[in-house]
C-alpha cells in the first residue's frame, strides 16, 4: 500500500523522467524501494542554510567585519545575561564565525605574595583556572546547549586573567576542516615544512602557516599602512624637476 501511494504521488514525475531518460524508469521498476529511500533521505536531510542562519546572528560567508562585530556584540550580551555576575571580573570576550562561538571568561587572578616568581604566578593561575572549570562545568554545559540550539554553532570555552588579560587558558576548541586549492609552488612550501619536521602533514603545515600569520598580523598590517601612507605622500608631492 505504501509503495502504491508513493507511486501515485510521484508517478507523473517519473513518467516525464522516463520520457526524457529511460534509465530512470528502468531503475524505478527494478528497485522502487531504493529510489523511495533516496528521495526521502534527500528531503529530510538538514539544510545547511538552516544550520548557518539564525534570526539573531547571521554571519554568512560574505559577511563583512562590521556584521561580524555586530554579531559578536549581540552574543556577548546574550552570554553575559546568562552568566552569574560573580563569574566575571571584566568584560566577556566573544568571537564568532560560521561554525563556532568562542567565549573567554575574565576571572579574578589569585592572590600571590609580593615579588612572587613567574613560576609561582603560573602555578597559581593554573590552579585558579582549573578550579573555575570544575566549579562551573554544569552551568556552562547548560548555557552551551541553549546557545547551540539557538544559534546553530558549537560553543568553546576559555578563561583569561581579568586584571592583565595576558594569561589565557582554552578549555575546549572546535576544529573545522577547510578545503583549499594550492598551486605547485604553494604545495612545495608545505612539503618543505613537513620534510623539515615543522609539521606532520600538509594540513598541519597549512594550519601552522595560518597561526604564524595570525601572530604577526598586527605588525604586518601596521607596516602595510605605513607603506601606503608613504605612497600617498609621494603621490601628493608629485614629480620633482631636476
Amino acid at each position: 500500500m505504501g509503495e502504491l501511494s508513493w507511486r501515485s504521488r510521484f508517478g507523473g514525475l517519473l513518467w516525464l523522467g522516463s520520457v526524457l531518460e529511460p534509465r530512470l524508469w528502468r531503475a524505478f521498476r527494478q528497485h522502487p524501494h531504493h529510489l523511495q529511500t533516496a528521495a526521502l533521505a534527500r528531503t529530510s536531510r538538514p539544510c545547511n542554510h538552516n544550520y548557518m542562519s539564525t534570526d539573531d546572528v547571521n554571519t554568512g560567508p560574505a559577511g563583512t567585519s562590521d556584521e561580524q562585530a555586530s554579531a559578536a556584540e549581540k552574543l556577548r550580551g546574550w552570554f553575559t545575561g546568562r552568566m552569574p555576575s560573580e563569574w566575571l571580573d571584566g568584560t566577556l570576550e566573544v568571537k564568532v564565525d560560521r561554525e563556532e562561538i568562542t567565549v573567554i571568561v575574565p576571572i579574578s587572578a589569585p592572590q600571590s605574595a609580593e615579588g612572587a616568581s613567574e613560576g609561582e604566578l603560573a602555578a597559581a593561575w593554573d590552579g585558579r583556572s582549573r578550579r573555575f572549570r570544575e566549579d562551573t562545568r554544569q552551568q556552562r554545559i547548560e548555557i552551551a546547549h541553549e546557545a547551540e540550539h539557538t544559534f546553530g554553532r558549537k560553543v568553546s570555552w576559555g578563561v583569561r586573567s581579568g586584571n592583565s588579560g595576558d594569561r589565557v587558558v582554552m578549555y575546549t576548541t572546535f576544529s573545522v576542516p577547510v578545503m583549499t586549492r594550492l598551486r605547485q609552488a604553494e604545495r612545495l612550501v608545505l612539503d618543505t615544512l613537513v620534510d623539515a619536521g615543522v609539521a606532520r602533514s600538509r594540513s598541519d603545515a597549512l594550519a601552522w602557516c595560518v597561526r604564524l600569520v595570525g601572530e604577526h598580523e598586527d605588525a604586518w598590517l601596521a607596516d602595510l599602512r605605513s607603506a601606503l601612507e608613504r605612497v600617498e605622500q609621494v603621490r601628493a608631492e608629485g614629480p620633482r624637476s631636476a
